[in-house]
């Protein structure tokens, strides 16, 4: 779904839901702008405490305040002199990333996506290029095996389909270059995992990311790709089909999805 979204470079929000719990991604001009959450744990003063910035008594006394003066948490913790301007801002960023992040440990759940402009539930913006979130995201996933069953048997040979500026927007570090690298068309995908930099789990999670940024494709799908080329002429590519609901779950390595 994010990656598109970010292909058609929409706007509009994400929204997952998981029994009682909705959080909401904004995404606008390829970028993630805004994320919220219902659950608690989630909120800019959980972080705040969970990470020593606040302790737990500031955190019960100005949540007491917020309630009685309704103003917005940052502002409060702001003008009690707790968290600098500059520390609140680098708060909220990490809080919205947490939040997105959270999205990959889900194994179950509906996720839905509305296309539009909307304002964000606070004022305060960042932004998360949309291929960095992906990226991250999809190495923070617990389950590395459902991942590569995806990517087909361990014999599947992939090769390179990028362009230097999409690594970039990627923003690749050493170790993910290096497994790129790798990934020449001859090495099948067990080879890849198990002589790249990390442990074979986390070399798993990144071609998978890599495969669906389209960094990489399948050998076989390049091949018909150009068996398909008759008189001189492509044959017309599948359109592309848009994603706007999802309802997925995952038990071991199945996957359902629509």
């Amino acid at each position: 779904m994010l990656c598109t979204v970010d292909r058609f470079q929409v706007p509009g929000v994400i929204e997952a839901r998981r029994e009682d719990v909705v959080k909401q991604v904004f995404i606008r001009e390829g970028n993630v702008v805004h994320a919220s959450s219902t659950d608690r744990n989630d909120s800019l003063g959980s972080y705040l405490q969970r990470t020593g910035k606040i302790t737990a008594e500031q955190y019960s006394a100005t949540m007491a305040e917020r309630s009685a003066a309704n103003k917005r948490y940052g502002e409060l913790l702001i003008e009690h002199g707790l968290v600098s301007p500059a520390g609140i801002y680098d708060a909220i960023r990490k809080q919205v990333e947490a939040i997105v992040w959270s999205l990959f440990y889900w194994q179950d759940g509906e996720a839905r996506f509305r296309i539009g402009s909307f304002k964000p539930p606070s004022g305060i913006r960042i932004q998360l290029p949309m291929r960095q979130v992906v990226l991250q995201g999809i190495k923070r996933a617990p389950n590395a095996k459902a991942l590569v069953a995806r990517l087909g048997r361990k014999e599947t040979v992939f090769e390179a389909s990028f362009s230097t500026e999409e690594l970039i927007q990627a923003g690749l570090d050493e170790n993910e270059y290096r497994l790129l690298g790798l990934i020449d068309g001859e090495r099948s995908l067990y080879q890849v995992c198990t002589e790249g930099p990390l442990s074979p789990a986390e070399n798993a999670k990144l071609v998978y990311a890599f495969y669906v940024l389209r960094l990489v494709r399948r050998q076989e799908a390049a091949d018909l790709a150009a068996d398909q080329v008759t008189g001189g002429k492509a044959a017309a590519p599948e359109p592309e089909r848009k994603a706007i609901k999802i309802r997925f779950k995952t038990g071991g390595d199945r996957f359902a999805g629509r």
